[in-house]
């Protein structure tokens, strides 16, 4: 009796690491279950989660709680009733830090906008680190970027009421990160193949000064970065954007990596 021919495997549409995919699955699940809260709940969860700038200066940064209310009448035009005013009272009644906002304001996103930009980013450059590093080394680098923007962020705006959310931090941690080897030479394999840009060894520094690409990528990332936070065109954005926490996350991200890499760096060769 002939043998049924097998039918060749089915390649995923996204081929996702699964911490990658699960960590897009999370923020989308969250940015859908706050829908169906209702908008008292919604603010709440909002003033105990996200990173609000000034009640890290109250509880850490020696900052009185009437300094902070003082500057948001002065920087408005209706004194007591201004809402800023009114949203300051409210989150720094109780002088609490809340310190674990450094991390969890980069599960809550604004809209679905802005989720889903994060998730595509997030699957592009989280992927190759996932793959490189594993999802231990992921989940760190992803951690330690987003308290990075959250502690610049609350550094330069140390007097910002305003809570500030979304994951954009902790990816571009990632998109730092995979700077180090994603335009490194192509390499082969030791299996006899060409190496995956995830299995290339790491760049060293003088390496990226000298790497073109590298250079052009992070002129990009920075101009762009630039042009949202500070001139943000029409129609491109929905909120505000927290560029730097962008940048805190980015530096935490380039300057981590290397002590993450499980891989080797690049050695130079030197020709008699």
């Amino acid at each position: 009796m002939a043998s049924t021919p097998s039918r060749p495997a089915r390649e995923p549409i996204l081929n996702l690491p699964a911490v990658v995919a699960w960590s897009i699955g999370v923020l989308i699940a969250i940015h859908a279950l706050r829908l169906l809260l209702s908008d008292e709940t919604d603010f709440e969860l909002l003033i105990d989660w996200a990173v609000i700038p000034a009640r890290w200066a109250v509880a850490y940064g020696g900052v009185e709680a009437q300094e902070v209310l003082g500057a948001l009448k002065r920087a408005g035009t209706s004194g007591e009733a201004s809402p800023f005013v009114a949203l300051g009272q409210y989150v720094l009644q109780d002088e609490d830090g809340r310190p674990w906002t450094a991390v969890t304001y980069a599960l809550l996103h604004g809209s679905w906008s802005h989720v889903l930009i994060n998730s595509i980013w997030l699957a592009a450059f989280g992927t190759p680190i996932a793959r490189r590093c594993g999802a231990a080394r992921f989940f760190a680098l992803a951690v330690l970027s987003a308290i990075g923007g959250a502690l610049l962020y609350a550094f330069m705006n140390s007097l910002q009421v305003i809570p500030m959310i979304g994951a954009s931090a902790a990816v571009s941690g990632m998109m730092a990160a995979a700077s180090w080897f994603m335009f490194a030479p192509a390499e082969w394999h030791p299996e006899g193949r060409p190496a995956m840009p995830h299995e290339r060894p790491r760049e060293s520094l003088s390496g990226i000064v000298r790497n073109r690409q590298v250079l052009i990528f992070l002129g990009v990332w920075f101009a762009a970065n630039y042009l949202f936070g500070f001139v943000q065109p029409m129609g491109v954005t929905d909120a505000s954007v927290a560029w730097e926490a962008h940048i805190g996350g980015f530096l935490v991200g380039l300057g981590l990596f290397p002590l993450l890499d499980p891989l080797p760096t690049r050695q130079t060769r030197f020709m008699a």
